[in-house]
């Protein structure tokens, strides 16, 4: 298999329930594996993939109690993009965006891999 880009991507929480009540419920994400942090066995590290846990499907999180707010500018993640399978997909999870009150970007726009 060929992975044409990123293999996963790692985040910072400050509320591991949170995250997975977003990332399983309203995301349908599956929650791959549970387990701490190698080098800080008090922080979870949670992972998220597709529903068979392809690579470059992944998203992780660490949780790290008392994380501070994102300050968007320079040298700051302001959001995260996945990857849909085609232009109805992507009208599926706007709407699912607009049901859940999830903030996002309206206008989105989908590349289908050929």
């Amino acid at each position: 298999m060929q992975i044409k880009g990123i293999h996963h991507v790692s985040a910072i929480t400050a509320k591991a329930q949170r995250n997975v009540d977003f990332y399983t419920k309203t995301l349908g994400m599956r929650l791959v594996k549970k387990t701490v942090n190698q080098d800080d066995p008090s922080m979870y590290h949670l992972f998220y993939a597709d529903e068979i846990g392809r690579p470059g499907t992944d998203l992780t999180f660490f949780e790290i109690l008392g994380a501070g707010h994102t300050y968007p500018g320079n040298n700051s993640i302001s959001f995260t993009s996945l990857r849909v399978a085609d232009d109805e997909a992507l009208q599926y999870w706007l709407e699912r965006f607009e049901e859940y009150g999830v903030d996002h970007d309206a206008s989105v726009s989908c590349l289908v891999e050929k």
